[in-house]
């Protein structure tokens, strides 16, 4: 008996102490209980957890709620203007109903604040939306306070996001001040109900982001795919002012939250999976960022120019427009004149101007609106504003039309844009004469083509030896690889073989029967471009041989074949160590070898300049350009944009600009007037990537819209 009764204690004792530490976990919270740092709120269907946590890099606490799973995603954080300094954190209901969070000192760092209620039953619970609510413990309960009218930095489903009119409450997110800090932060995401309702994302009192007004079935700038598995849905009436999203079945979860450098993601898990994806990322783009073409202009994510000015507008600062600097936007092309005639130019797919100066009449039909912008000269365009059941209501914008861009995705709303009458006339004349002038060289261009195809086939039916006559004529002082070589080397040009490809076409690795890997670069056939530039890069690296220039072994000329064969760099490219973001590659280059590569591209620069048998300007020196060998050494490479110059000649011109955006000199881009200087320019964008790991031209800071080299100067000054 007695061993039987020490065996029970101690078997209490062993489960008293495997409990020690453990988190317990309750479902409510009355009034005669608390919360500490070792236990939990869990929502009834356990897919939330209210409590205390801290994060990896910070001796912090927060009280907090928490999705049940891994890893972990917070959706509130109740405390987080005032963190706890330890684990002494206690979460309960006080007497006059509010929710207070102290610590052992009976110091309050968060409190609901509510006014005093009646009922002496206060009761807590979290939901399974993961609401965490305070109500009268009444049979039918009275929600007294709940924290999905105070939210954080994120949103989930069911969460109202905006304006109670009543009450004056405005629901808004804002971000975290860092990674490890949830503390709020510079950005806020809100709706704003200055007329029609917009998202903003704000930075401070800065405009960051915007959606595009509501139009009755989405906020014209964001355009959700439809596969996505949540849909939108926005109340605007006397009381309220809101959206909300909610989930298409129950398979998945959704987050929305802001991050700390003001990116709204849209995060979705599916319940049988393990980890959470960003399905949606806004701004998506730079053209997202606020007003980025200035007034206008539209902003086209997949044009080359970017930006572009409405009609009867051009750049408000052309020189600034053509080394790509948007940010002034456009200018009336000449003054307003009110008595001419004006047309409407209609655009589909574009995100509505924002609200600045405008007129809302929701009852006017869309020819009265159009009328209503003819009468008043400052009227700049119009559009319905309200999509659904074919277009209602009237949306008029004056002065500057800021903000707009090109949707990826299809829009509901049509803008019209007010435009001369005299544009759309000689534009229809011009396009005229086009149609006159076409109806003439057509058919004599297909002529002549038919003419110059007979006398080429038959130069060629007559001269079986053209190959060896323009090996001769092609004195390009290099060995010529047998195309056999070259096609069992790539394995027959196999895709497993493929390492890259550009303007001139497909880049091929190769091993030869020795054992020596090459890469072969093949001339596309459809290249027209590429055949000028494959005799400019063959007569070129002919006679340039450097360290720190790539190594031309020979070339392969087969009937209508034209390949380089280069030493293989098996390292590839500089721009896939600077802009991979790979761990291992920044391991790889840290800052001795990002110095040692800065040092062999200059002296692979100065002996095209100064050293080699030709004076050589590279003209397309970018960090894609430059190739790394086992070593990490850098190989200049690309040599079909290259032109040489005479020693006594300081500078030439162009009439055909080639190169890279972003890299190029402006008198270069903008004249065509190039030197070693040209080169020298881009070497100094290259040295400022290599150092910093950001591309020049897609560089976005929060105070200025100018580039990785214009904000360098900047900060220079």
């Amino acid at each position: 008996m007695k061993m039987n009764l020490s065996g029970i204690v101690c078997f209490t004792l062993v489960v008293i102490l495997c409990c020690i530490g453990k988190t317990i976990s309750i479902d409510r919270l009355h009034i005669s209980q608390s919360i500490t740092y070792n236990s939990t709120i869990t929502s009834p269907k356990e897919q939330f957890h209210l409590g205390f946590f801290s994060l990896a890099n910070s001796k912090k606490f927060y009280l907090g709620v928490w999705f049940n799973l891994t890893p972990t995603r917070y959706v509130w954080i109740a405390n987080r203007e005032n963190p706890l300094n330890d684990t002494s954190g206690v979460l309960r209901i006080r007497e006059d109903g509010n929710l207070v969070l102290q610590d052992n000192a009976e110091r309050i760092f968060w409190s609901t604040n509510i006014t005093n209620s009646s009922s002496q039953n206060f009761v807590a619970h979290l939901l399974d939306s993961g609401n965490f609510i305070l109500s009268d413990g009444k049979e039918e309960a009275r929600v007294l306070w709940q924290s999905f009218d105070h939210p954080s930095h994120a949103m989930i489903p069911g969460m109202k996001f905006g304006w109670d009119l009543t009450t004056g409450l405005n629901r808004y997110l804002t971000s975290w001040k860092n990674l490890d800090d949830p503390s709020p932060g510079e950005y806020t995401y809100r709706l704003d109900l200055h007329g029609v309702p917009q998202i903003f994302v704000m930075k401070g009192d800065l405009k960051h982001y915007r959606s595009g007004p509501w139009n009755g079935i989405d906020f014209g700038g964001i355009v959700f795919s439809t596969s996505l598995p949540f849909g939108t849905q926005i109340k605007i009436d006397d009381s309220e002012v809101y959206y909300e999203h909610y989930l298409l079945g129950n398979s998945s979860l959704m987050l929305v939250s802001i991050d700390h450098t003001g990116v709204l993601q849209i995060i979705l898990r599916e319940k049988n999976k393990n980890d959470w994806r960003v399905m949606l990322e806004i701004p998506q783009d730079f053209c997202g960022d606020y007003a980025y073409c200035g007034p206008n202009a539209i902003c086209t994510i997949n044009d080359a120019r970017v930006c572009s000015c409405i009609p009867g507008y051009m750049p408000t600062n052309p020189w600034e427009w053509n080394v790509r600097i948007w940010s002034g936007g456009c200018v009336l092309e000449s003054p307003a004149n009110c008595s001419e005639r004006v047309h409407f130019k209609e655009y589909d797919g574009l995100k509505m101007p924002d609200l600045l100066q405008f007129k809302l009449n929701a009852t006017m039909t869309q020819e009265e609106c159009k009328a209503e912008c003819l009468r008043n000269c400052s009227c700049t365009a119009y559009a319905d504003a309200n999509s659904k059941g074919g277009g209602s209501g009237c949306l008029l914008w004056f002065g500057d039309l800021i903000d707009i861009r090109r949707l990826t995705l299809s829009a509901s709303q049509k803008l019209h844009i007010r435009v001369s009458a005299e544009d759309i006339v000689t534009k229809s004349d011009s396009r005229k004469k086009i149609k006159i002038v076409i109806a003439v060289i057509v058919p004599t261009s297909i002529l002549l083509i038919c003419l110059a195809s007979i006398i080429l086939w038959k130069r060629k039916s007559q001269g079986k030896g053209m190959l060896g006559q323009e090996r001769e004529k092609e004195n390009f002082e290099l060995p010529y690889f047998d195309i056999d070589i070259v096609t069992r080397a790539t394995q027959n040009y196999s895709n497993m073989n493929k390492i890259g490809e550009g303007g001139f076409g497909p880049v091929y690795k190769g091993k030869l029967e020795s054992g020596q890997e090459i890469a072969i670069k093949r001339l596309a056939e459809t290249s027209n471009q590429g055949l000028d530039e494959f005799k400019n890069e063959v007569m070129l690296i002919a006679k340039l041989q450097h360290r720190n220039l790539v190594r031309l072994l020979g070339c392969c000329i087969h009937g209508d074949e034209r390949m380089l064969v280069y030493e293989y760099m098996p390292n590839g490219s500089l721009d896939s160590y600077i802009f991979g973001g790979s761990l291992v590659n920044n391991h790889l280059l840290a800052w001795r070898r990002r110095f040692a590569i800065i040092t062999g591209i200059c002296r692979g620069l100065l002996y095209l300049h100064r050293d080699s048998r030709l004076r050589v300007i590279h003209r397309d020196l970018k960090a894609s350009n430059v190739l790394l060998d086992s070593e990490m050494n850098p190989k200049i490479s690309d040599f079909g944009m290259a032109r040489t110059i005479g020693e006594d000649q300081l500078r030439m011109k162009t009439k055909r600009v080639v190169g890279t955006y972003g890299y190029m000199a402006p008198e270069y881009a903008i004249d065509g007037v190039y030197s070693t200087k040209s080169d020298v320019f881009s070497l100094g964008v290259l040295v400022l990537e290599i150092l910093s790991g950001k591309r020049n031209n897609q560089f976005h800071h929060p105070d200025h819209d100018f580039n990785l080299l214009g904000h360098a100067w900047r900060k220079s000054l």
